[in-house]
């Protein structure tokens, strides 16, 4: 590595260990302080996405949709929205796609069922995609990240 990407490498991370928000972020599984930083900068104020959905399409991890005479078509991701952002994420949940197989969680259990289902790269969108959602739940709420986390299925 050369002493430029070294010296920017070092600044990017004391950032990182500087910012509560970033380092909360680095918690989730497939997210490190590079992508972390860069979410936490590139998004800002989070609560300016109104649900998890948006900042996922806003990163383009969401299928591209055709829809004629009410019957909806999915196709492939739309490859709109941030190409950096993106491929962090998507590389970020490479690694845990990889690594899975070793894992005997619930995260895991759930991600071997989609593979057996889906092809290996579709199964990594949906992964970043996961993440997305998560990293915008954890800048709104200002909460840590909780792998156990199940949400309340309580309907009253």
């Amino acid at each position: 590595m050369s002493l430029k990407v070294e010296e920017l490498e070092t600044q990017i991370k004391a950032w990182h260990h500087a910012n509560d928000a970033s380092r909360r972020l680095a918690a989730i599984p497939g997210i490190g302080p590079i992508t972390a930083s860069a979410l936490v900068a590139s998004i800002g104020d989070a609560r300016s996405f109104s649900n998890a959905r948006q900042p996922a399409v806003w990163l383009g991890l969401v299928p591209r949709q055709h829809s004629s005479g009410g019957k909806p078509t999915l196709l492939g991701i739309t490859k709109r929205g941030d190409t950096y952002l993106r491929t962090l994420m998507v590389h970020g949940a490479r690694a845990v796609v990889r690594y899975c197989v070793n894992k005997d969680d619930a995260f895991s259990g759930w991600l071997r069922r989609l593979l057996t289902r889906r092809h290996k790269n579709v199964a990594v969108v949906a992964v970043a995609n996961r993440n997305a959602r998560i990293a915008w739940a954890l800048l709104t709420q200002g909460t840590a990240f909780r792998s156990d986390y199940a949400p309340s299925t309580d309907a009253g």
